[in-house]
């Protein structure tokens, strides 16, 4: 579904924590592995939880109480709690979460914005494809509306036609270059610098900020039913105490 060979040199994926021998009965799905997330996995005494984020992300020198990460890490180690993350490798997979992205808004013509070295089909950095022509206004209207949003930044004009638009989930806006290059007028990501903003209005590309947990978080919930179909007779759900920290009025 996601094999790690798609996923980035820099990135850190796979079982990150656990015994690849300890059998699994209950699976948990979610984002990221938060203070939250291990309370859920362990009251619900989880065998593996299916973080999208890594965790730990960075070599640790330590694991204390004294630091969150610390405190996590213990707790689930010490209930026996296996973390896998397929990280960027599921961004970039066939089925992943960019190329639902482009699903969900209705694009044709879709294939990766960033060609990866592979041997399996359609599977790349982002995806990029194209509209008849819609207003930026209909694009946003047709993402609120599938992810659940009742509002998005953005950069452009709402009457502006967008035509061949780049995706990227995450904080993608390293790839508005890319996206330029390709000759996409509209670029979709979850969050970005607001240097990054200034460069597309220079460049009169329309920029969708979606942010960075909704970019996200829907695919970790196709994940836990793809799971399921998978393995019937696990018990596999999308974690019910996750939120996007980032609140808005």
């Amino acid at each position: 579904f996601a094999p790690l060979e798609l996923a980035e040199d820099w990135d850190n994926v796979g079982l990150l924590i656990g015994d690849f021998h300890k059998p699994v009965q209950r699976v948990m799905t979610c984002l990221t592995v938060t203070p939250e997330t291990v309370e859920e996995g362990i009251e619900r005494s989880v065998d593996l939880i299916v973080s999208h984020h890594p965790f730990p992300f960075q070599a640790l020198k330590k694991i204390t109480t004294d630091t969150t990460g610390g405190r996590m890490l213990w707790d689930i180690i010490r209930h026996g709690i296996a973390v896998y993350s397929p990280h960027t490798a599921f961004d970039s997979a066939g089925r992943g979460i960019n190329q639902s992205l482009a699903e969900m808004m209705g694009l044709t013509n879709v294939q990766p914005l960033k060609e990866l070295p592979s041997v399996i089909e359609n599977v790349g950095t982002g995806r990029m494809g194209d509209f008849d022509g819609i207003a930026l206004n209909e694009l946003m209207t047709r993402l609120k509306v599938e992810l659940k949003l009742e509002s998005l930044a953005y950069v452009g004009a709402l009457e502006q036609s967008c035509r061949r638009v780049a995706v990227a989930c995450g904080s993608g806006g390293s790839f508005l270059k890319t996206a330029i290059a390709a000759g996409c007028d509209t670029f979709v990501t979850g969050e970005t610098t607001f240097h990054t903003c200034l460069e597309a209005k220079a460049e009169n590309v329309a920029l969708v900020l979606l942010g960075h947990y909704a970019s996200e978080r829907f695919a970790c919930e196709k994940l836990a039913v793809e799971l399921k179909k998978a393995f019937p007779n696990l018990e596999t759900w999308a974690s019910e105490l996750e939120s996007d920290p980032i609140n808005r009025i």
